[in-house]
C-alpha cells in the first residue's frame, strides 16, 4: 500500500502552462492600443444646427467649437479667434485633416466666418460645420 502511495507521489503533476496564453492577449492589447485612433474632443456642448445633407465624416478631424457665449474651444482651452491659426497648422504639420467646427445655432455668422477664414489661412483645405442629422 505504502508503494502505492509513493508511485503516485514520485509521479510529475501535470498542468496547464498559461504563459503563451498571457503572451497572445498582452500582443493583442499592445496592438489594439497601438491602432486606436484618439480624437481630441473640444470639451464643450454645443447645441448643433439640424441639416437634412448631413454626412459622416472621418473620425481623424481636428474638433473645433464655438459656444453660444461666442468662446471658441479645443481640446477643453478658450484659443480665442486668434488661437484657431496657431491651432491648426500646428496639427497640420504632421498629417493633413479636416477641420470640423461645432458652432452652437446661436452664434453670429460674422463669428463663424473669422473661424473658418482662419482655420484656411493656416492650410486647411477642407473645412466643415458639425451639425445634427434628422
Amino acid at each position: 500500500m505504502r508503494s502505492k502511495l509513493e508511485q503516485q507521489l514520485a509521479q510529475p503533476q501535470q498542468s496547464i502552462d498559461l504563459s503563451p496564453l498571457l503572451d497572445v492577449v498582452f500582443i493583442l492589447l499592445i496592438f489594439f492600443i497601438v491602432t486606436t485612433v484618439f480624437v481630441r474632443e473640444t470639451g464643450v456642448e454645443v447645441d448643433k444646427p439640424q441639416a437634412v445633407s448631413s454626412q459622416q465624416l472621418k473620425q481623424n478631424v481636428i474638433l473645433i467649437a464655438i459656444t453660444d457665449n461666442s468662446e471658441v474651444m479645443y481640446d477643453n482651452a478658450n484659443i480665442g479667434v486668434t488661437g484657431v491659426r496657431a491651432t491648426v497648422s500646428q496639427l497640420l504639420q504632421k498629417k493633413q485633416k479636416s477641420v470640423v467646427i461645432q458652432a452652437d445655432k446661436r452664434v453670429t455668422t460674422e463669428l463663424l466666418v473669422k473661424v473658418i477664414d482662419q482655420a484656411k489661412l493656416a492650410g486647411a483645405t477642407q473645412v466643415n460645420i458639425a451639425t445634427q442629422g434628422d
